[in-house]
């Protein structure tokens, strides 16, 4: 399953240099992963401070 951005998110943008796809990007000053470009790596959840990005 594609990983997610909870509402934990700070916005540091740390998740979005770790994609190694690109499939985050800032929407309205939160961070989204589009679910069609995640390959469930997990990266952006090990680079996360706050572990917003969790497996759906």
């Amino acid at each position: 399953m594609a990983y997610k951005i909870t509402d934990a998110c700070v916005a540091c943008g740390a998740c979005v240099e770790a994609c190694p796809v690109e499939a985050i990007t800032e929407v309205d000053g939160k961070y989204v992963i589009n679910p069609d470009l995640c390959i469930e790596c997990g990266a952006c959840e090990g680079e996360c401070p706050v572990g917003a990005p969790q497996a759906e």
